[in-house]
């Protein structure tokens, strides 16, 4: 199971640039120059972080992309929802449907139990804090 996936890594790694800059508008040269990613790869990640809202877009001689929102208020849930879906642990498959003993099965309770407090502390996660380098997720 892969907790985070290469898109959430580079968008994360991406928003945590843009807020380091002590400008508001970061060009996406710039980005793909200080991220050391392919440009067509960061230009899909920008479009869709632009399209949900994390960031804004300005075209231009002095185009590029700010945040939307401050470094505080995107968590890291906020990444992970638009790049992978829901998060879930435990989906309860069995050849491709649900499992019969889904409403009666106790390691999936146990298991839900363990997913409330993974999102809890993924969602006190921010760009803020990673960008501090003070992530405290025993909060």
């Amino acid at each position: 199971m892969k907790l985070i996936t290469r898109n959430t890594d580079y968008a994360v790694r991406a928003l945590c640039c843009i807020a380091e800059q002590k400008q508001e508008v970061i060009s996406a040269d710039r980005l793909v120059k200080s991220l050391d990613m392919p440009r067509p790869f960061l230009r899909k990640i920008l479009q869709t972080l632009n399209k949900e809202g994390l960031l804004n877009s300005s075209m231009g001689k002095d185009g590029g992309f700010a945040l939307a929102l401050s470094p505080g208020k995107i968590t890291l849930t906020d990444v992970m929802k638009i790049f992978q879906g829901p998060i879930r642990l435990n989906e309860c498959k069995f050849k491709k449907s649900y499992c019969p003993y889904i409403s009666d099965c106790l390691l999936k309770k146990k298991i839900d139990e363990i997913e409330k407090e993974v999102i809890a502390k993924l969602k006190a996660i921010t760009i803020a804090s990673i960008i501090k380098k003070e992530v405290n997720v025993d909060d």
